[in-house]
C-alpha cells in the first residue's frame, strides 16, 4: 500500500517530501501491518532478489479476481484511512511498563550496518502482515540505505533471540521519523511492543547525543493506517503521539 503523503509541517522542510510508503508499523495482538502483494509469500529466508520475474495480471493486482466464466478482472475497492501522528517534546512520551526482568528482554542498537540482518528483520516481522516495498531491494540498496546518516536500527531480544525492531531516520531541521516498527509473530502479545516503542521513541529524542552533527530533535513523527490492524493507532496514542492529520483514499 502506498498511503498519501503527509502534509508539509513547519519543521519538515525538505524532509516533508519523503515517501511515507517506506514506513510500516507491525501491530498484531498487539502489533500488525499492511500491504498485500504477490511478493508477500517470500519467506525470511528468501535471498536478495536479482532480476524480478515479470508478474502476472493477478500478481500485479492482488485485490482483483478473474471471473470464472468471462475471464475479466473484477476490481474490489477498499477505503483506507491514514493517520499522521507526532510528538513535539520529549515530555510527550508516555512510557510503557517494561517486561519483567525474568523475561530476559533487552534492546540494543545494531551499530554495524548489515544488509543481511536488516533484510532478515524486515521479512521476519513483515512476512505475515504483507510488508512488500523492500522485498525487491538488492543487497546494494540495503547497504546504501543503512549507511545514510541518521538511520538507526534498534533490536529487541528475548533471552538472546531477536524479537522485533524499530527503525529511525533522522531528517532535516531536527525531525526524526519512525520508519518501521514491529515484532516477529511469536513475540507479539508479550509486553515487548510497548516497551520497544517507548525505547525507540526515546532514542529518536536523544539522537543528537549520538550524532553531534545533528541539531537536537524537535519533532518525532510516524504514520499508520486502517490496514495496520485494530491496535496500531491506539498503541501510538498510548505512547503520547497525537494525530495531526487524517486522510482517506480508495485502493484497489
Amino acid at each position: 500500500m502506498t498511503p498519501p503523503a503527509a502534509p508539509a509541517r513547519p519543521t519538515d522542510t525538505a524532509a516533508g517530501a519523503r515517501d511515507p510508503a517506506r514506513l510500516r508499523s507491525a501491530f498484531v495482538l498487539p502489533l500488525s501491518s499492511r500491504n498485500s502483494s504477490a511478493n508477500s509469500s517470500i519467506s525470511p529466508l528468501t535471498p536478495f532478489p536479482d532480476t524480478p520475474t515479470p508478474p502476472s495480471p493477478l500478481e500485479r493486482y492482488p485485490s482483483r479476481r478473474v471471473n470464472g466464466v468471462h475471464g475479466y478482472l473484477s476490481t474490489v475497492t477498499t477505503t483506507v484511512t491514514t493517520w499522521y501522528l507526532e510528538q513535539t517534546a520529549p515530555s510527550d512520551l508516555s512510557p510503557a511498563q517494561e517486561p519483567p526482568a525474568a523475561a530476559g528482554v533487552r534492546i540494543a542498537r545494531a551499530e554495524v550496518p548489515s544488509p543481511e540482518f536488516s533484510h532478515f528483520l524486515y521479512t521476519a516481522v513483515g512476512s505475515d502482515v504483507a510488508w512488500t516495498d523492500r522485498l525487491v531491494w538488492s543487497r546494494e540498496a540495503w547497504e546504501e540505505y543503512l549507511h545514510r546518516p541518521g538511520v538507526e536500527t534498534w533490536v529487541a531480544y528475548e533471552r538472546g533471540t531477536p524479537a522485533g525492531y524499530i527503525e529511525l531516520e533522522g531528517q532535516d531541521e531536527g525531525v526524526v521519523e519512525i520508519v518501521y516498527f514491529g515484532l516477529l509473530p511469536a513475540f507479539r502479545g508479550r509486553r515487548i511492543g510497548g516497551h520497544l516503542l517507548t525505547w525507540g521513541t526515546s532514542r529518536a529524542w536523544d539522537m543528537a547525543d549520538r550524532r553531534p552533527d545533528r541539531m537536537p530533535t524537535k519533532r518525532v513523527w510516524v504514520h499508520t493506517c486502517s490496514k495496520d490492524g485494530p491496535y496500531a493507532l491506539d498503541n501510538y496514542r498510548r505512547r503520547g503521539f497525537r494525530v495531526f492529520d487524517v486522510k482517506t483514499s480508495d485502493e484497489e
